[in-house]
């Protein structure tokens, strides 16, 4: 009976233990391709629905780095856009520098000759 009871303990354990075990190995690998200059990060991602989304990556080596537009679903990926990441990076830059759509409407509502509602 205390032979039993010891395997199932033991083995209780074991199974309680394994879902730490495969979290640190994935840590570990994890980070030993982080250090090949290969990774990919997400720059943004935008729901367009209620499983679909729009997602900026960028990907590829340090020296070639390449933005990809890309569409998720449920079932699919699908690249919508492909930029390089040289040409890229003055995007947010220039979109930094245009009116926002509060400076518009301000800018709309205070031209001359236009009938207010109110």
């Amino acid at each position: 009976m205390t032979q039993t009871l010891l395997l199932v303990v033991l083995f209780v354990g074991a199974i309680a233990t394994l879902p730490w075990l495969v979290r640190r190995l994935q840590q570990r690998s994890a980070a030993g391709s982080a250090g090949t200059g290969g990774a990919s990060r997400v720059l943004s991602a935008v729901a367009v629905g209620p499983q679909q989304r729009v997602v900026t990556v960028e990907v590829g080596p340090e020296h070639a780095r390449t933005w990809l537009v890309l569409g998720v679903t449920t079932q699919q990926v699908s690249c919508l856009h492909v930029l390089p990441a040289s040409a890229s990076a003055g995007a947010p830059a220039a979109t930094a520098m245009a009116p926002s759509f509060a400076q518009e409407m301000a800018a709309a509502a205070n031209v001359p000759g236009t009938p207010s509602h109110g």
